[in-house]
C-alpha cells in the first residue's frame, strides 16, 4: 500500500508493483483525468522543474515518457544558454548549454506520470484519507482508513486495509508521526531549517513569447545579503510563469497591484520591465510552506512493513527545483535495492538507501538556507566546516558563473548529475585560488561561446 498519489507515491507503486499482486494507492484527493491542479497540492500552481537526473530516472522507470512530454509541449531548456541569471549583484554569463531542464507545470508531469502508472493492471486507487496503522511496534499489516467515493457525503466509512507494506507517500504534511504512536512506536528525529521563504505566483502571456531580456527564462536569486528574487519560466502553453520569492519579513503580496510593486522593489529591473508589458492571464497564488525538513527514518527503529519517501521523508525549499527529481531518484534506488534483496523486503535496508538518496540536495538545500538571515529550525546552525566549506563554495559559484568548466562541473552538481565531491576535484581547487571574475552589471542578450 502507498499512501499518497504525487509523484513519490505513484513511481513507488509502480516499482512495488512488479513484486506484488495488488498495490493500492490511498489519496484524499478525487484525481482528476486532466493536467489540471487539485485540492491536495497546493505548490503545483508554482514553479516545477524536472533536473537531468531526474528526467534520466523517470525514462528508467517509464520508458518513453521524455518523448511523452516534448509532446505535451513541456519546454527544455538548455542551462546556462536559455536562462538569465542574476546572483549576488551580477549577471551570469549565458555559456553553451552542459544540462537541461524541463519547466512545464507539475500539473501536467504529474498526469503523465499518473496516466502511466494507473494502466498498471495490479496498481488501483482508494480514495480516502489514512487514520491510523495495523499491526504494533515490530512488525504492520495495514492501516485504517476514512474514506467515501460520494462528493459531498462526510468521509465516515471507516475501514481496515490489509497490507504487507505501507509506504507513507503523503508529503511535506505527513501525519504518520501520530500513525506510529498508536501503535507504539516513537517518531523519527527530525531536522528543521526553515527561511520564511514565501511565493507569490502568476500567469503571464508576452506579446514577444519570450522572458525578460529575450530569454526564453529569468532568474533572479535572493542570498545572505539580497532577500527578495524572482523566478520566470516557460510553460507548455506559450504562457510564463512568474514567481515572486522573499524570506521571512520580505514575502510578497497576493493581489495584483502589491505583485506588481513587489517586482518593481526587485534586485533589478528587468523582471519589472517585462511584466508592463505582458499580460495577465490568472489570479496571484500564494504558498508559505517551504521549511527543508527531513525526518530520519533510517537512524530510528520502524517497524517492519513502514517505508518514508519522497515529501515525507525528505522536504526541500522548493526555490531549489529538486523535489521531482529526488522522488525520481528514489524510486531507482527502491527498485535497485529490492531487486538486491533477491525478493526478500528488508526495510531498514531500503530506508538507508532512500535516504542516501536525498542527502545530496538536502546538503545543497539546507546547507544554501543555513546562510539566509532569519533562518530558524533545530538544524539552521552552521558548525566550523560547513562554514569553511560554504566559504569554498561560494568562490566556485562566483568562478561558475563565467568559467565553462567550472560553470558545467558547479551545475552538474546542482542538477544531482554528480556528486557534491567532485567540486573538490584539484581543478576545482585551483579555480578557487583563482581571483574573483568582475561583476557584469548588464544583462547579456546573446549566447557567449567560450
Amino acid at each position: 500500500m502507498v499512501v499518497g498519489a504525487g509523484p513519490a507515491g505513484l513511481l513507488s507503486a509502480y516499482v512495488l508493483a512488479s513484486y506484488a499482486d495488488n498495490v493500492t494507492v490511498v489519496e484524499r484527493d478525487r484525481l482528476p483525468r486532466d493536467a489540471v491542479s487539485r485540492p491536495g497540492v497546493p505548490h503545483d500552481r508554482h514553479p516545477h522543474v524536472l533536473l537531468k537526473a531526474g528526467r534520466d530516472a523517470l525514462e528508467s522507470l517509464l520508458p518513453g515518457i521524455t518523448r511523452e512530454l516534448r509532446a505535451a509541449g513541456a519546454p527544455c531548456l538548455g542551462l546556462p544558454s536559455d536562462l538569465l541569471q542574476w546572483q549576488d549583484g551580477g549577471w551570469w554569463s549565458r555559456l553553451p548549454a552542459t544540462t537541461d531542464i524541463h519547466t512545464g507545470s507539475r500539473a501536467q508531469l504529474e498526469s503523465l506520470i499518473r496516466t502511466r502508472v494507473l494502466a498498471h493492471p495490479s496498481i488501483h486507487v482508494v480514495e480516502g484519507e489514512v487514520t491510523g496503522l495495523l499491526g504494533d511496534d515490530d512488525r504492520l499489516y495495514g492501516v485504517t482508513l476514512r474514506r467515501s467515493g460520494v462528493p459531498g457525503v462526510p468521509r465516515t466509512n471507516r475501514s481496515r486495509v490489509e497490507a504487507d507494506l505501507v509506504v507513507d507517500a503523503s508529503g511535506r504534511s505527513s501525519k504518520a508521526a501520530g500513525w506510529l504512536r498508536g501503535v507504539g512506536v516513537e517518531p523519527a528525529g527530525e531536522e528543521l531549517v526553515d527561511t520564511g521563504l514565501a511565493y507569490a505566483s502568476r500567469l503571464y502571456s508576452s506579446p514577444l513569447g519570450t522572458g525578460p531580456g529575450g530569454a526564453p527564462a529569468c532568474y533572479l536569486i535572493p542570498g545572505p545579503q539580497q532577500p527578495t528574487g524572482a523566478l520566470v519560466l516557460p510553460l507548455e502553453h506559450g504562457e510564463h510563469l512568474v514567481a515572486l520569492t522573499g524570506v521571512r519579513g520580505h514575502e510578497p503580496p497576493v493581489d495584483p497591484a502589491g505583485f506588481e510593486e513587489f517586482a518593481r522593489r526587485l534586485p533589478h529591473p528587468l523582471v519589472h520591465e517585462w511584466l508592463r508589458s505582458a499580460e495577465p492571464c490568472s489570479s496571484v497564488f500564494g504558498f508559505r510552506h517551504t521549511a527543508n525538513l527531513r525526518r530520519r527514518y533510517e537512524n530510528s527503529r520502524m517497524p517492519a512493513g513502514f517505508l518514508a519517501v519522497g515529501d515525507a521523508l525528505c522536504t526541500f525549499n522548493p526555490v531549489y527545483g529538486q523535489g521531482v527529481t529526488a522522488a525520481a531518484l528514489a524510486a531507482v534506488a527502491l527498485r535497485d535495492t529490492l531487486w538486491d534483496t533477491d525478493g526478500a523486503l528488508d526495510h531498514r535496508r531500503i530506508q538507508r538507501a532512500l535516504a542516501k538518496v536525498y542527502e545530496q540536495p538536502w546538503t545543497i538545500s539546507a546547507g544554501a538556507d543555513k546562510q539566509m538571515p532569519g533562518a530558524v529550525g533545530n538544524a539552521a546552525t552552521r558548525n566550523a566546516a560547513e562554514r569553511c566549506l560554504g566559504r569554498y563554495l561560494r568562490r566556485i559559484q562566483r568562478h561558475a558563473a563565467h568559467d565553462p568548466e567550472v560553470g558545467h562541473a558547479f551545475r552538474s552538481v546542482l542538477s544531482l548529475s554528480e556528486p557534491l565531491h567532485s567540486l573538490l576535484a584539484p581543478s576545482m581547487l585551483l579555480a578557487a585560488l583563482r581571483p574573483e571574475p568582475a561583476l557584469v552589471t548588464q544583462p547579456p542578450t546573446a549566447v557567449r561561446q567560450p
